[in-house]
């Protein structure tokens, strides 16, 4: 029975083209928009979570305040201290950081300089252009080596490979530095702007460069397994308690991923329910459409009434009829919000990815419109007195 309903709704489609399609273009461009609008939202939050990712989302970083020099905490001993009282950290990498002036030949850049351990950089997820990185034994007999920022290194060595030169890094006097490495380019994540940045060894730093009393900033890389905003939250917790927040800030990417997509989604959801509106605007199109559906077969109805058919039978036609509308707008809706965001993320450069929950959510609401609006005129054709249908005009 219900799929006679539905050969008999899909041939009055057929019958009547038009009508069809002008009382079906509320749903297409009802569930389109919804669908279009929540696979962009859900493209950005996943391009943001994947520009952290390369920036490390997995890291939580401790800046000390210029005041925290007086409590003598914040050396280089700290991060151990710090692993011992909050759970989930892997490894806590100190940076001191300052700014200075680089050579080469007659080339004199000013750059910022950070002193670094040697597993700093595969922590940060940096990548070679040239050469190699210093190693641990470079950091603890203070050897005078460098790795320069992509940037720094175009300046400086504009005819290519530096690896191997020697630059001369000044503070009161200047003192040369032999190049083992050359980063390949990387965006700037937080405290860390790779490019314009030159990194030596932090024992080299420490004695050769500048003496550290406090540290500039520690990188803490969270255990796999651990949420990273919740470590973020116990580390700042943990120094809350030992020296009072005026001492220090804490800044973690996975929060600001959670607060961006709390932004993103909340954002699309908004201009997701603006545009279900038209969906009740073509529900009101499938409403009339059967409306004039019934009043067009009102013969007919008298017919099938008066060889037998209950009023459930006529009014589950109808309805059916009704479904069938709402479905068939809904997947072509679902198709035009397709296009629509694949040719969007293409202009801006994003990857698309699909939010197959807005798809589900679009097509169920879609059919609660058919039965919500043709549940009346499914009724009124229910309700039709056989005799008075078969004398109709």
């Amino acid at each position: 029975m219900i799929w006679e309903n539905i050969k008999i709704a899909l041939t009055s489609m057929v019958h009547n083209k038009l009508r069809t399609l002008l009382s079906l273009l509320g749903i297409i461009i009802g569930v389109g928009s919804v669908v279009a609008i929540l696979n962009l939202g859900q493209s950005v939050n996943e391009s943001i979570t994947e520009s952290m990712n390369v920036g490390g989302i997995d890291m939580v970083n401790i800046f000390p305040t210029g005041s925290a020099r007086e409590l003598n905490v914040f050396d280089e001993s700290f991060g151990e201290t710090l692993m011992r009282n909050v759970e989930g950290i892997e490894t806590v990498l100190p940076t001191a950081s300052s700014s200075t002036r680089i050579r080469s030949g007659q080339d004199i850049l000013s750059v910022s300089i950070s002193g670094v351990t040697s597993n700093f950089f595969e922590a940060n997820s940096t990548e070679l252009l040239y050469g190699e990185y210093f190693t641990a034994l470079d950091n603890i007999n203070r050897r005078q080596v460098v790795v320069l920022g992509h940037d720094v290194a175009d300046e400086l060595f504009p005819a290519g490979n530096a690896v191997g030169s020697y630059v001369s890094i000044f503070r009161d006097s200047s003192k040369r530095y032999l190049v083992a490495g050359v980063l390949d380019e990387k965006d700037a994540t937080l405290g860390n702007s790779f490019n314009t940045t030159i990194f030596i060894p932090l024992n080299t730093y420490d004695q050769r460069f500048r003496h550290v009393t406090t540290m500039s900033s520690y990188t803490c890389k969270v255990q796999e397994g651990y949420n990273a905003t919740v470590v973020s939250n116990e580390i700042e917790a943990y120094l809350d308690d030992l020296i009072g927040s005026d001492y220090f800030s804490v800044f973690s990417a996975a929060s600001l991923v959670e607060m961006a997509s709390q932004v993103t989604n909340t954002f699309a959801s908004f201009l997701a329910a603006i545009a279900a509106i038209s969906l009740l605007v073509g529900g009101i199109g499938i409403m009339n459409i059967m409306l004039v559906s019934v009043a067009e077969r009102t013969r007919e109805i008298g017919i099938r009434k008066a060889l037998g058919a209950s009023p459930r039978v006529i009014m589950g036609q109808f309805l059916v009829e009704a479904l069938t509308l709402t479905i068939i707008g809904g997947v072509i809706g679902i198709f035009f919000g397709a296009l629509i965001s694949y040719a969007i993320v293409n202009v801006v450069g994003w990857n698309l990815y699909f939010s197959y929950g807005a798809i589900i959510i679009s097509l169920a609401f879609s059919m609660f419109v058919g039965v919500f609006f043709g549940w009346y005129p499914a009724a009124k054709a229910s309700k039709l007195d056989p005799i008075e249908s078969l004398s109709y005009e």
